[in-house]
């Protein structure tokens, strides 16, 4: 099946450019999270991040660093660094692990394709930061259902044994 988007794959990587990525097709959804964790994270407003299954993310050059990282749901997250420059590139949360790519969006070659489908955590967002209109926004996190496209939820169903299998391997609750 050929992707009708004529903008993927999509190319990016780290500063110092010895980890390169390929973004094989469109996220499922694009958050753009202003969450105090992702405000200290990444040392800026808020956190953009392109949620796409891990296996639609290709590395094209070098090895990435996994950082286990804390979150604040207590689970962590582990953060694909450069083991060069340290950027972040993409991360993996507990909930999925490694079946969930959150690509950084700034990493990108052409980060402008890529807006936020939806505002996160608004509630606890620098009050200087002025939200587009016409672009979801809530003050915590928002229902799957109602906001993501129909082809992301399907894919989504597609995902969701495999993220249960590894939950359960994990020991985790099931999701």
């Amino acid at each position: 099946m050929s992707n009708p988007d004529p903008v993927y794959p999509l190319e990016g990587g780290c500063t110092c450019r010895q980890v390169r990525y390929r973004l094989e097709t469109a996220p499922l959804f694009v958050h753009c999270c202003h969450c105090h964790w992702c405000q200290r994270e990444s040392g800026a407003s808020f956190a953009l991040n392109a949620m796409v299954e891990a296996d639609r993310v290709t590395r094209l050059l070098g090895a990435v660093e996994l950082v286990d990282t804390p979150s604040e749901s207590g689970f962590g997250q582990k953060i694909a660094r450069c083991p060069h420059c340290h950027v972040a590139v993409w991360s993996h949360y507990a909930g999925s692990g490694p079946l969930v790519a959150f690509v950084r969006v700034g990493t990108l070659d052409a980060p402008h394709l890529l807006p936020p489908d939806v505002h996160i955590f608004t509630a606890s967002k620098q009050p200087w930061v002025v939200l587009p209109p016409g672009t979801p926004a809530v003050a915590e996190y928002y229902d799957r259902e109602a906001l993501w496209p129909a082809a992301s939820l399907a894919r989504r169903q597609s995902l969701l044994p495999r993220i249960a299998a590894y939950r359960a391997a994990m020991g985790l609750d099931p999701a």
